[in-house]
C-alpha cells in the first residue's frame, strides 16, 4: 500500500498508472479529505499542547480547572474529527495500485497481454489422447467424487505416484534455487486481515480469501503474503534476502463459477513453492529476470512445452508494478494455460509494512519486493500427466523426475 505522502509526492505517475490499468478514482476528493485531515491532526496537537501548558499551574483555581475540562473535551471532539478524515483517506489509498513500469503493454484485459517467446513443442499423439482428470482417475491418482462428498466441489484427493511426484516436484524446486541463495521455508498459512490490507489485497479479503471469524486471521492465498509480511517494521542490513517458501494455499475462486469447477486447475486448497525476494531498489529488475530464469529452467528440465507472456496494465494484481506468466501447454485444451506468475512490485508492499534497507550513507530507504511461482503443484501435475501420456495408457515420469521417484513410469 502506498503512502499518503508518496501518492502526493507522485499523483501525476499514479494517475497515469490508473488511466493505464482501467481504475478511476477520484484523486482531487482525495487531497481535500487529507487536507482536512491535516488540519484536524494539527487542531489536536494544538489543543493538546494547551492542555499541556495548563496543567503545568502548581495551584490551579477553578478558571483554571473549568478550562482544562473544556480543552478536554474539545481534544475528544477533535480527535474524533480526526479519525472521521483518517478513516475516509485510509478507505481511499487502500484503492490506489502501483505505478506501472514501462513495459506494460496497454490493455484492459488478458487479451491484449504479449506473448514474448515460446519454448518446447507441444506433443503429437498417435493415439486418442486423454485429459488429465480421466488419466488421474483411470490409474487411481485423482479421487474428485469423494473429496466433493467430503467437503464439496473444487477439492480432490491426490494419491499415490502422483503424490510422490509432488514431493519429487518439490525437490527438484529446492535443488535449483539453492544456486541463488535462496532460503527454504514454511511459513504460516494464516495471516492478519490488516496487513492483507497493508499489502495491497484489501479487494481480496472479502471475495477471494477466506476469513476465520472467530480468530480473526485470513488464510493465504499464497505464501508470498506470509513472507513479505515476515520482516514487518524492520531494517534490513544486508539485501538481497531470497526465500523459496512451500505451503498450502486457498482461496474461494469467487467469481469463477463454472470455470474448472472439475479437476485440479482451479481449486480451494492448493500447494505451491513460491519463490520471494527482498531486494535493493536498484536491483529490482533484474531479480525479476532471475526469477523467471529460474521458472524456466524449471519449466525446461521439466521437458514441458509453454510460452512466456507480458501482462497488461489491466490485468495486473494491485500491488504488482510488471508481471510475467508463463503458460503450459494442455494437449486436452488445445491451448496454453497459466501455471506460473511473477510480480515485481517495486515499494509497494514494503511502504505499507516498513520494510526498509540502509543505504551507505545511513539513509533509511524502502526495499523492493517481487514474488514468483516455482510450481503450483495441482496445475503442473495435470499438466505433466496429458503431455507424458503414453499410447498404452502409462504416463511418462519426466526424466529429472526419476532420480527422485526411483520409477519411470505409472503404470495402468
Amino acid at each position: 500500500m502506498l503512502s499518503i505522502e508518496f501518492i502526493r509526492e507522485n499523483i501525476e505517475a499514479i494517475k497515469e498508472s490508473c488511466r493505464q490499468r482501467g481504475i478511476e478514482l477520484d484523486f482531487d476528493d482525495f487531497i481535500k479529505i487529507d487536507d482536512q485531515r491535516r488540519t484536524a491532526i494539527q487542531k489536536v496537537e494544538d489543543l493538546r499542547r494547551q492542555r499541556n501548558e495548563l496543567s503545568q499551574q502548581k495551584k490551579p483555581d477553578s478558571e483554571t480547572i473549568a478550562k482544562g475540562q473544556n480543552l478536554k473535551e474539545a481534544i475528544k471532539k477533535a480527535e474524533t474529527e480526526f479519525k472521521q478524515f483518517e478513516e475516509k483517506v485510509v478507505q481511499f489509498i487502500t484503492q490506489v495500485p502501483n505505478i506501472l513500469m514501462p513495459q506494460v503493454p496497454a490493455g484492459t484485459s488478458e487479451d491484449d497481454n504479449v506473448v514474448l517467446r515460446n519454448w518446447g513443442q507441444p506433443p503429437q499423439f498417435d493415439f486418442e489422447a486423454k485429459s488429465y482428470l480421466e488419466l488421474g482417475e483411470e490409474l487411481n491418482l485423482i479421487d474428485i467424487p469423494r473429496a466433493a462428498r467430503m467437503a464439496g466441489s473444487r477439492f480432490s484427493y491426490l494419491k499415490n505416484e502422483l503424490v510422490l511426484m509432488q514431493f519429487a516436484l518439490l525437490n527438484l524446486v529446492y535443488e535449483t534455487t539453492q544456486e541463488f541463495g535462496f532460503q527454504p521455508v514454511i511459513p504460516p498459512v494464516m495471516i492478519k486481515p490488516k496487513l492483507m490490507e497493508l499489502l495491497g489485497y484489501a479487494d481480496l479479503t472479502e471475495s477471494n480469501i477466506y476469513f476465520i471469524e472467530k480468530d480473526e486471521l485470513n488464510l493465504v492465498g499464497t505464501s508470498e503474503q506470509s513472507i513479505a509480511a515476515m520482516y514487518q517494521d524492520e531494517v534490513l542490513d544486508e539485501v538481497p534476502r531470497r526465500f523459496v517458501g512451500y505451503s498450502t494455499c486457498f482461496r474461494r475462486e469467487a467469481g469463477s463459477y463454472g470455470r474448472d469447477l472439475k479437476g485440479i486447475l482451479r481449486v480451494h486448497q492448493f500447494d505451491k513453492a513460491e519463490l520471494f525476494s527482498f531486494c535493493h531498489p536498484d536491483d529490482s529488475s533484474q531479480e525479476h529476470e532471475l526469477l523467471i530464469k529460474i521458472e524456466e529452467r524449471i519449466m525446461q528440465s521439466l521437458e514441458l512445452p509453454y510460452r512466456v507472456v507480458l501482462l497488461c496494465g489491466g490485468d495486473l494484481a494491485k500491488p504488482s508494478a510488471t508481471t510475467v506468466d508463463i503458460e503450459s501447454w494442455l494437449p486436452s485444451e488445445g491451448r496454453y494455460r497459466e501455471t506460473h506468475s511473477s510480480s515485481n512490485c517495486t515499494d509497494y508492499q514494503s511502504q505499507g509494512l516498513n520494510i526498509r534497507y540502509r543505504t551507505p550513507g545511513g539513509k533509511l530507504d524502502y526495499v523492493h519486493t517481487l514474488n514468483g511461482t516455482a510450481l503450483a503443484m495441482s496445475r503442473i501435475l495435470a499438466v505433466i500427466l496429458e503431455n507424458y501420456q503414453q499410447a498404452d495408457g502409462t504416463i511418462a515420469v519426466p526424466r529429472i523426475l526419476q532420480k527422485y521417484l526411483g520409477f519411470k513410469q505409472i503404470p495402468r
